[in-house]
């Protein structure tokens, strides 16, 4: 997993760190409350932990801020160990709550459980939509200006992640946790493949205001642009877009 870490203890990024990384996730640890809110934003992170006593700000404040635009599992790892500390941060919407000192395999259990029940909420979530698209998670149906577009199982994973998280840079690693398991066994050409499929099907590109693309040694990020006209495309080479005919778009 993806995880970003707010800590200032230098003796504790280290350690949580390493125990993170012994067990496959890929931590990024930040010291300072405004770089960390700056990576939230940008980054798609699937669970967070936050330390309560910082130099600048207090984890609760920080907790308050991510709660305004996310819903990303929140795991509180600090010393403050009082009933009143751990009420109020699960009131602002922290996830789980850990004392200091941490256990390396309680730490561990308590982010599986926070991620999974996160994975679980986001499955089962309704339908939702982004412009001209229309995301039916419980029927697994992706359709665009109201005409069903024929995906695969992992294509339509694949593109309700990226179109939940438009602007946000998509790592490898994130991709492959989320399509097809940290137990499954995919290369990154499998990965590009799919991308490129999506890309075509739902018409990811600058004539219809959309650019679904490769970010060198990191992963994918989809953003909305500014709709291009096919003479300003042909200018700078790009060819004539996919239509509907050869997507695999039909009439619902």
């Amino acid at each position: 997993m993806q995880i970003a870490l707010l800590e200032d203890d230098l003796s504790q990024v280290e350690l949580l760190t390493h125990w993170l990384t012994l067990a496959g996730h890929h931590a990024v640890a930040f010291q300072r409350g405004e770089d960390f809110l700056d990576a939230v934003r940008q980054q798609q992170f699937e669970v967070l932990i936050l330390d309560w006593n910082l130099p600048e700000v207090i984890g609760i404040d920080i907790l308050q801020r991510i709660r305004q635009a996310s819903k990303v599992p929140v795991l509180f790892c600090t010393s403050r160990d009082g009933q009143d500390d751990v009420v109020r941060a699960l009131r602002e919407g922290a996830d789980d709550y850990l004392v200091k000192p941490a256990r390396r395999l309680e730490l561990l259990a308590r982010i599986e459980s926070v991620a999974r029940r996160a994975r679980k909420m986001q499955a089962n979530a309704e339908a939702f939509e982004v412009n001209e698209f229309k995301i039916d998670c419980p029927d697994r149906i992706v359709s665009r200006a109201g005409i069903v577009i024929e995906l695969t199982a992992k294509d339509f994973d694949l593109a309700a992640l990226f179109l939940r998280n438009i602007g946000r840079l998509l790592s490898r690693h994130r991709i492959y946790e989320a399509v097809w398991g940290a137990n499954s066994k995919v290369t990154s050409r499998t990965i590009d493949t799919h991308v490129s499929r999506i890309r075509n099907k739902l018409g990811l590109m600058p004539s219809n205001g959309w650019q679904l693309k490769g970010v060198y040694g990191h992963g994918y990020r989809l953003e909305q642009v500014a709709r291009m006209d096919m003479k300003r495309l042909r200018d700078l080479g790009v060819s004539k877009p996919v239509n509907q005919a050869n997507t695999g778009i039909s009439a619902k």
